[in-house]
């Protein structure tokens, strides 16, 4: 089975790409291993700068209707204390708002197969070879083995996800390993317009009300400090051991989720996290969304950058000679520099704040400075990117269609 392009990983950064490369005209081929929806572990918060690319998408009109309310301020909780400050707005105007994975995945990944992708799920990529001036991916679902062959293969399957795949990671295993954890709950207390990021012994999280009346909690802890706190909550599952670590050292979310507000799921679990840049393209390999660099989850820009990445991708691959591997090169240095652009300042910005927000004693050092002065949590939105608009589709720019 022949294809311009196979896409591994359906999430908003595979979907993305396959959603652009399709209408350029490209016979693309998605693979995701999982059935949709599901819900995985993330912030699920989005920038107001990425309106113009989701009207592009042609999913701006069902992002504002099921997203949920806008975000005007941001927060720090840590101990006793909680210190607000507004978010700034995009350039144009307009605040982020969260949307449920399980719903935004399930919307970009429709509109892809709209668009002409052929979508293999749920089926896994099992590995790739070279074949000529093109590449072979053979997948497989159950007992069933298929082989897919395209010049151009786009990686987009995280970095978290392991296996033997040359994009895949090596695993790694280090005391201070963040592991990702998340929920959502009805019914919870805190201000719709708010979203605080908190601090608690061995890592840090956040919380955002997203679609349907959902609060999404999320949060990173130590692998050590993890291990610590599964042993002091002997017998419970590893996410309510870190709730409960967390409510007992952190009020403010201790009282936005009481007792009385509702479970909507359980915990997820994933990582370890692997903050850092990564190349854009190896062994012939393009990789978008975190397996092309990741920030700390800190800063909720993880779907910005997946579907930005996406969308630069495509940019570069238009119009290259997909048989000839040397200009695949040139597109893939070509891309690696446009992320690297894109995405650097917010990248180092989330590196500085993790390692504050994790150094012992981190909240009793930053609430003098932060108390006196609020608007640095502002300052810190801009930073991690939360009025950079993508590259090509700033406010007064007028993109060509596809």
């Amino acid at each position: 089975m022949n294809y311009d392009v196979i896409v591994i990983g359906a999430g908003p950064a595979g979907s993305s790409t396959a959603l652009a490369l399709a209408r350029q005209g490209w016979k693309v081929a998605i693979v995701e291993k999982a059935a949709f929806p599901r819900r995985k572990v993330c912030g699920e918060f989005m920038s107001a700068t990425n309106l113009a690319l989701l009207d592009k998408f042609g999913l701006g009109d069902a992002w504002r209707t099921e997203a949920g309310p806008e975000v005007r301020r941001v927060g720090l909780f840590a101990g006793n204390r909680n210190i607000e400050a507004r978010m700034p707005p995009a350039p144009g105007g307009g605040y982020g708002r969260a949307l449920g994975r399980d719903l935004l995945d399930t919307l970009f990944l429709a509109a892809a197969r709209e668009a002409g992708a052929e979508v293999f799920q749920p089926w896994h990529a099992v590995d790739i070879a070279g074949e000529g001036t093109a590449q072979a991916v053979r997948i497989a679902t159950g007992e069933e083995e298929r082989l897919l062959s395209a010049p151009v293969i786009v990686a987009a399957h995280g970095s978290w996800e392991q296996g033997k795949l040359p994009s895949q990671l090596q695993k790694t295993s280090r005391p201070s390993d963040l592991f990702g954890f998340k929920a959502h709950f009805s019914d919870a207390h805190l201000t719709a317009d708010l979203m605080p990021l908190f601090i608690f012994p061995g890592g840090y999280g956040g919380m955002v009300w997203s679609d349907h009346g959902r609060l999404s909690i999320s949060c990173c802890i130590r692998r050590d400090v993890l291990a610590a706190v599964r042993g002091s909550h002997g017998g419970l599952p590893a996410g309510e051991a870190v709730f409960r670590h967390i409510a007992a050292s952190c009020r403010g979310v201790a009282e936005a989720i009481r007792d009385d507000v509702v479970a909507d799921g359980g915990w997820l679990a994933a990582g370890p996290i692997r903050p850092g840049v990564r190349p854009g393209y190896a062994d012939d390999i393009f990789r978008v969304g975190n397996l092309a660099g990741e920030s700390h989850p800190l800063i909720a820009e993880g779907i910005s950058m997946a579907i930005q990445s996406g969308w630069l991708l495509a940019a570069e691959l238009s119009g290259v000679d997909l048989g000839a591997r040397s200009a695949r090169a040139n597109a893939g240095r070509r891309y690696s520099a446009a992320w690297r652009r894109q995405f650097w300042l917010r990248i180092v910005a989330a590196e500085s704040f993790a390692r504050a927000a994790a150094f012992p004693g981190a909240a009793r050092i930053a609430w003098p400075l932060v108390g006196a002065v609020p608007g640095l949590l502002t300052l810190g939105a801009r930073l991690s990117g939360k009025t950079r608009t993508p590259a090509g589709l700033g406010v007064n720019e007028r993109p060509e269609p596809y």
